[in-house]
């Protein structure tokens, strides 16, 4: 240690040989020498230094830089009332550019008395400042700032860019880079500093100042440290405010106004400020008392963080899907590492196709239906609504709240049942019978008819009665039970299918292949919710693979668009920082099934509806509707699907942990059906009938779903029982 008079310290070690004393002097005159070089003031006096070999390498240095290239807010808007609203802001950080006459006159006035008093006076570079930083930089004898307004706006625009990097490695050396208080970095922010003043107004430099400062909390720029102070805008700021708030920006982590803590440094820091004010002629010596007699306290109104979709306005589930779909956005660049890096840097607009009045609908009965507090077991709901022949999601909802937070309750998830696993983190759950459609699909595709006959009985089949690519089965038989007795005997296909009846789907899968049927539900856009292939087994054709709501939305609304498979897109255009429209998803649809099959589906499919298992789901309001409902063993996981020709919806109700474990003392087997439980005064097992049913009613009283047609009718030699069987096209 080191005695300096009163102070005791520890020379920093970069420093240990550096020659102190005169020696310090002679590099201050260097640096001021350099300054006198390159035109910055005319000091040529204080330094005989003007080495062309030291101007051609400062004049090396780079020199590209600009203003509004920081990271900013990406906005994400739903509709409601046929009008585009925010739900949710997503930030790496949080920053709102300002036009100049945006900010607080009291707040540019304090920038300047409070970090460059000298700011409209000289150049990028104060060489009084600079000189005096560098001798107290050198000999350890004082302050070795000396930045200006522009130097510091480097700084914070050269941190703002390391942030945006691929890696966190890269992200890290190019911050300690931009931090970095060496003579060198000096140096160069000196250089771009110049580039910056050449390029850009006095005026253009302090509000990109203002726009780009670091107050503390992730909260960058006066107007989101307004906001996130104050609950005010950066126009508004009083004067005391407004001095509080450039008091932050020396040591925003110790000086900012989120924490009561730290009021007393930041008011020694803003009386300070104050005084510059009043002695550079900024303010009144009334204003100056007023402002310094006015208490921190008195001021400060903390807002709540908006960051991320956990603070979204609504459709919090939807939001999260927004977000995980940026990797595969193409408007936002050409890869996936360009993508993400644009995302980060922010300032898009995200138009998405999600309809909040109808999202309103749908969480309101689902938390009413679906209690996500349920103590019996882990109650799952969830319900999802798009547009057939575009894909547009129009509604995405769920039982439980979000949260992705470690204080997550019970009756809190950051799962979205809606989706698959790389979208969400859910796994799907089992269809039951909605997956019959497939079948159904595929009897038509090979010349079957609706009105043919097929044996419903219960009965067990050996594996070699069905085959997959033409060969027959190996492995145990297939013990196939129907939902309730007396539903068997010889029915038409026609029957079978508004009633559900197994025994008759296993008839036609007997008759057909089960690797056409996996492929019918594949061009259908079906897969699995966890990545892997579906299993073609017997049992699938029951519903026995884990698939995502949001996938058999739009496998039903495959037949109801006339056999037209279209992706799910929940973002209609993109609009950048400049206003430019990028567009959004393309439409990704394709000819999946030929319209003739897709009508006749549709039309065994009303029988549903009309005479069928999901007769209390229909709002009988004239509007054509078809679908399947789908129970699993045990009745563990509930399922409607069902579509119009305007809307398609999926909705699920059940055990997230699928066939539960224990959970209480009445039911040690852990058999927990939702047809012997009552859930919100309804049995569990109709819940998804009372969902399905309000959500429908409100799509079709809603003007902007109107006009739901009729679907085509079928086709005739598709319906008649005295049809002959025809071969499949693509058979030898």
């Amino acid at each position: 240690m080191f005695d300096n008079g009163s102070v005791e310290y520890e020379p920093d070690r970069s420093r240990r040989n550096i020659v102190r004393g005169f020696g310090g002097l002679v590099v201050a005159s260097i640096v001021a020498g350099l300054l006198v070089a390159t035109s910055l003031a005319p000091i040529a006096a204080v330094t005989g230094v003007t080495a062309r070999d030291g101007l051609d390498a400062f004049d090396a240095l780079p020199s590209d830089i600009s203003l509004g290239d920081t990271a900013q807010r990406n906005t994400i808007y739903a509709t409601r009332d046929g009008q585009y609203v925010k739900i949710a802001e997503v930030f790496d950080q949080n920053r709102e550019d300002l036009a100049w006459d945006e900010v607080s006159q009291f707040l540019k006035d304090a920038a300047v008395a409070g970090e460059d008093h000298r700011y409209y006076e000289h150049g990028a570079v104060d060489p009084k400042s600079l000189a005096r930083a560098a001798f107290g930089y050198f000999t350890n004898t004082g302050d070795s700032g000396g930045s200006t307004i522009a130097m510091q706006l480097v700084k914070n625009i050269r941190v703002h860019e390391s942030q945006q990097l691929p890696s966190e490695e890269e992200r890290e050396a190019a911050y300690v880079e931009a931090i970095d208080k060496s003579p060198t970095r000096k140096v160069q922010e000196i250089r771009l500093a110049i580039a910056l003043e050449k390029k850009y107004t006095k005026e253009e430099i302090l509000l990109g100042y203002l726009n780009v400062a670091g107050f503390g909390r992730a909260t960058y720029g006066v107007e989101a440290a307004a906001e996130r102070y104050f609950s005010s805008s950066a126009k508004d700021l009083t004067l005391a405010q407004s001095a509080s708030l450039i008091a932050t920006v020396q040591t925003p982590d110790s000086f900012n106004l989120g924490d009561p803590a730290n009021y007393p440094k930041n008011q020694t820091r803003r009386d300070l400020i104050l005084n510059n004010m009043l002695e550079y002629g900024h303010i009144t010596q009334e204003q100056h008392d007023e402002a310094i007699a006015t208490p921190i306290e008195s001021y400060v109104k903390l807002s709540e963080p908006t960051q991320g979709c956990l603070y979204a306005s609504d459709a919090q589930f939807f939001c999260d899907y927004v977000v995980k779909k940026v990797p595969f956005l193409t408007a936002l660049g050409a890869t996936e590492e360009e993508r993400n890096a644009n995302w980060k840097r922010g300032g898009y607009e995200i138009y998405t196709s999600l309809d909040l009045n109808q999202q309103d609908v749908a969480q309101a009965q689902l938390n009413a239906r679906a209690p996500a507090d349920e103590a019996r077991f882990d109650l799952g709901a969830a319900a999802v609504a798009m547009q057939p022949g575009t894909g547009k999601i129009l509604v995405m909802a769920q039982n439980k709240s979000y949260n992705n937070t470690p204080q997550a309750t019970a009756a809190q998830t950051s799962i979205n049942f809606n989706t698959d696993n790389a979208m969400g983190g859910s796994n799907g759950f089992q269809t039951g019978s909605t997956y019959k459609i497939f079948t159904l699909v595929d009897w038509l595709k090979a010349g079957h008819t609706v009105r043919e006959s097929v044996n419903g009985n219960e009965r067990v089949i050996p594996a070699n009665q069905f085959k997959c690519d033409g060969v027959p089965g190996v492995g145990e038989a297939f013990d196939v039970g129907n939902d309730t007795s007396g539903e068997g005997g010889n029915q038409t296909v026609l029957s079978a299918t508004a009633r559900s009846v197994n025994g008759a789907f296993a008839s036609m899968a007997q008759k057909l292949d089960l690797c056409e049927i996996r492929d019918v539900a594949v061009s259908m856009g079906v897969h699995r919710a966890d990545g892997t292939e579906l299993k073609p087994n017997p049992s699938s054709i029951l519903g026995t693979n884990e698939i995502a709501p949001l996938t058999m939305a739009a496998a039903v609304a495959t037949i109801s668009a006339g056999g037209v498979y279209c992706a799910p897109t929940a973002i209609d255009r993109i609009v950048d920082t400049l206003g430019k429209d990028l567009g959004g998803e393309a439409p990704q649809c394709a000819q999946a099934i030929e319209p003739n099959i897709a009508a006749t589906a549709a039309y065994a499919l009303e029988g549903v509806f009309t005479n069928g298992t999901a007769v209390s789901a229909n709002p009988r309001d004239g509007i054509a509707i078809m679908g399947k409902t789908g129970t699993t063993d045990g009745s563990h996981q509930n399922w409607l699907i069902g579509s119009t020709t305007k809307v398609a919806l999926a909705v699920w109700v059940g055990n997230i942990k699928g066939n539960p474990a224990k959970i209480t003392t009445k039911n040690p087997a852990g058999e927990q059906s939702l047809r012997r439980i009552t859930i919100a005064r309804n049995n569990g097992a109709n819940i998804k009938f009372i969902v399905f049913e309000e959500m429908l009613k409100a799509f079709n009283a809603n003007p902007a779903y109107a006009g739901a047609e009729d679907f085509p009718a079928p086709d005739p030699a598709l319906v008649s029982g005295r049809g002959k069987v025809a071969p499949r096209a693509d058979s030898d």
